[in-house]
């Protein structure tokens, strides 16, 4: 069964492990990764972003289908990661920074 919309069947690889549906979920993620799964998978969703927003884009705010709010997670993580990657040389943590633990998001458990 796909976990992603037809058009965007080249994804399926990421989508079971890297389509979290919250901020808490993503920033986990982004921390437990290494340099290398981070850039990767930067790399595979930088082509896809416009598709994907423009896919978004024809629904209803709060109305996303499950295959697409997947997507829409894809993408969401994939700004968790960009600062990462285009920043920090694919480094998971903020360097020169306070312990990222040590802020708590309010919202983090919170579907998008």
């Amino acid at each position: 069964m796909a976990l992603l919309p037809a058009d965007f069947a080249a994804l399926e690889t990421w989508a079971q492990d890297w389509a979290l549906p919250t901020q808490n979920q993503r920033w986990d993620k982004r921390l437990a990764s290494s340099s290398a799964a981070l850039d990767a998978f930067y790399q595979a969703l930088l082509p896809w972003l416009e598709a994907i927003l423009a896919h978004a884009d024809q629904f209803e705010l709060g109305a996303l289908p499950a295959p697409s709010a997947r997507l829409f997670d894809l993408a969401l993580m994939h700004a968790e990661v960009a600062p990462h990657v285009e920043l920090y040389k694919s480094s998971p943590k903020v360097p020169h920074s306070f312990e990222e633990r040590r802020f708590i998001g309010v919202h983090g458990n919170t579907r998008h």
